[in-house]
């Protein structure tokens, strides 16, 4: 296996925006991942016919129900996952699923922060939890030297918005359980790297810009097409440098 060639991959949120991105030019790669699982909240919903539609035409894409707050669907899909490997790990978990209503100081409630916190930083780290037994078998198995993607990484969506050395002013970016969200997310990797370093993963968190997605709006400077081929070719170079780090679609470290 060589770095960039990734045998096993799940992405969280796959159904829309970037996660839906994610999986389409993982497909398109030269060599594709042998499994791409891509989970949603509810597959039968109407939002998750494209990946439907996308997983009739490729074999190698399974479709994995799972909601990022409920352990007991993240359980289940960890064991259909498992099911599917048959005895190989997962080299590549992308924590994409997440929420960003809107809120600003005056707005925001305690239910706002708490609910978006749930979901944005305690999902994350479960879903890690139930797929870390994966994630240490491809490790394991692995002939690669160092840590690497191609081996087994961790990689939560996070924003430059959650930064604290360089924070974008409120009037551009107005979401503050967002915000407060993913600079608990960003601790959350540092700790995932500094736990899992033995084990051989790599755990890092990244900004996919400011894309036109349904959470990032038709005001977004990128297209979701760019910034994914962005976030591929970052996550084929990082290396143990870049672990419990935040990095940019352009592979830029963020100041957190």
């Amino acid at each position: 296996m060589t770095r960039g060639n990734f045998c096993s991959v799940l992405v969280t949120g796959a159904n829309r925006g970037i996660g839906f991105e994610l999986v389409k030019q993982l497909l398109g790669l030269p060599k594709p991942p042998q499994w791409i699982f891509a989970t949603c909240r509810d597959p039968r919903d109407a939002r998750a016919q494209e990946l439907k539609t996308l997983a009739s035409k490729h074999p190698n894409l399974v479709i994995l129900q799972l909601e990022a707050t409920d352990e007991v669907t993240i359980k289940a899909a960890a064991k259909e996952a498992e099911a599917h490997l048959a005895g190989k790990g997962i080299n590549l978990l992308i924590n994409n699923a997440g929420v960003m209503p809107p809120s600003t100081l005056e707005s925001v409630t305690q239910e706002d922060m708490l609910s978006v916190y749930r979901i944005n930083v305690v999902g994350p780290m479960l879903v890690t939890k139930a797929f870390l037994p994966l994630l240490k078998a491809a490790a394991k198995q692995s002939k690669e030297k160092g840590w690497c993607c191609s081996k087994a990484a961790v990689i939560n969506t996070s924003t430059i918005g959650s930064s604290i050395g360089n924070p974008p002013s409120m009037n551009t970016f107005p979401v503050i359980s967002y915000r407060c969200a993913k600079t608990a997310l960003n601790m959350l990797t540092r700790c995932q790297a500094l736990e899992y370093k033995e084990d051989g993963i790599l755990c890092a968190a990244i900004h996919p810009g400011w894309v036109k997605t349904d959470m990032g709006t038709e005001k977004a400077e990128l297209e979701v097409e760019e910034s994914v081929r962005g976030i591929l070719n970052v996550l084929s170079n990082l290396s143990e440098e870049q672990s419990g780090r935040v990095v940019d679609w352009q592979g830029k470290l963020m100041a957190w």
